[in-house]
């Protein structure tokens, strides 16, 4: 009987140690507040998991320290590799590093270079960036009646959600409810709040005039409403949009500085993103892209909102 309870025992610590997995995460910047969303998103709910374990890493903006990252992680064996890319374009080497290692990769929210031929094993999550910047800039062109001139802030060019954020914006200045908008400047401010503010002050500098602010992201749409504030800019004449619904834009928006934004599930994201890859360690069938539905934010329906990024 003894003999039977303890092989009992050991059959129950060796099936928990079984299903027992741990995933290295790289995140592209820890300083970062849609980010710190989607890493909160995910490792709460690693909380609810037993056995889970998350190795979380700040590649801090560097491609090859995040390169670095994934390659300690398959030395030390991780069960899966969840990455956000810093660079989208250099996604392909990241990939061969996990499938030639057998070692499941999960991309979540930057969309990869390689997404359409991702390896066995590889997966991508997040929002379908067709819909972001679509649903802003549709939703500017409403408030302007379909005619003025906008200025662009875009994010970094290295990253496919800016080049996808802002080819929408032009896709639907090429409609017939939209040709009245005029596209005066576009330019870079790298996701960074001081860099709108700096960029703005710049084109406000040089006497640039605009109706409209089309943001890639909250983060420059706030800092560029820093900078028209600063500058003595009646809000109330000037639209603002931006792209992700953090809790900063929504604050912006209730205090009647931002006009529009997009909820985009971070912490979904991040759940969803652990998911796949635990489902990919456990042999289950996953889809090689799962999206995330974005909302369409506004003064009106702000408060639906608050709580949620």
């Amino acid at each position: 009987m003894k003999k039977f309870i303890l092989g009992t025992a050991m059959a129950l610590v060796m099936s928990t140690a079984a299903h027992a997995e741990t995933v290295g995460v790289s995140m592209a910047k820890f300083d970062d507040n849609f980010l710190t969303v989607l890493r909160n998103g995910m490792t709460d709910y690693a909380k609810t998991l037993s056995g889970v374990t998350l190795q979380v890493e700040d590649a801090q903006n560097d491609v090859s320290k995040q390169q670095s990252q994934i390659q300690n992680f398959i030395a030390s064996k991780v069960d899966a590799i969840i990455v956000n890319p810093v660079d989208t374009d250099a996604t392909t080497a990241m990939s061969k590093l996990a499938a030639d290692a057998g070692i499941p990769l999960v991309y979540v929210n930057r969309q990869p270079v390689n997404v359409d031929t991702l390896p066995e094993k590889q997966a991508f999550v997040a929002s379908n960036e067709q819909e972001s910047g679509t649903l802003e800039t549709k939703e500017i062109c409403r408030i302007l009646g379909g005619k003025g001139k906008a200025v662009v802030i875009m994010g970094e060019l290295s990253n496919q959600a800016a080049r996808m954020r802002t080819q929408d914006v032009h896709d639907v200045v090429k409609t017939d409810e939209c040709k009245g908008l005029q596209i005066v400047e576009e330019q870079t401010a790298n996701w960074d709040r001081t860099q709108g503010a700096d960029l703005m002050t710049n084109w406000l500098s040089s006497g640039i005039e605009f109706d409209a602010v089309i943001s890639n992201n909250d983060e420059m749409a706030i800092g560029a409403i820093q900078a028209l504030k600063a500058a003595g800019k009646d809000m109330t004449k000037v639209v603002v949009g931006g792209v992700d619904a953090t809790q900063d834009a929504l604050a912006a928006m209730q205090a009647g500085d931002l006009d529009v934004t997009v909820f985009q599930d971070a912490a979904g994201q991040g759940k969803g993103s652990l998911d796949t890859a635990l489902k990919i360690v456990k042999g289950e069938k996953v889809e090689k892209k799962v999206y995330i539905p974005f909302q369409l934010v506004t003064p009106e329906n702000v408060k639906d909102f608050v709580t949620k990024n």
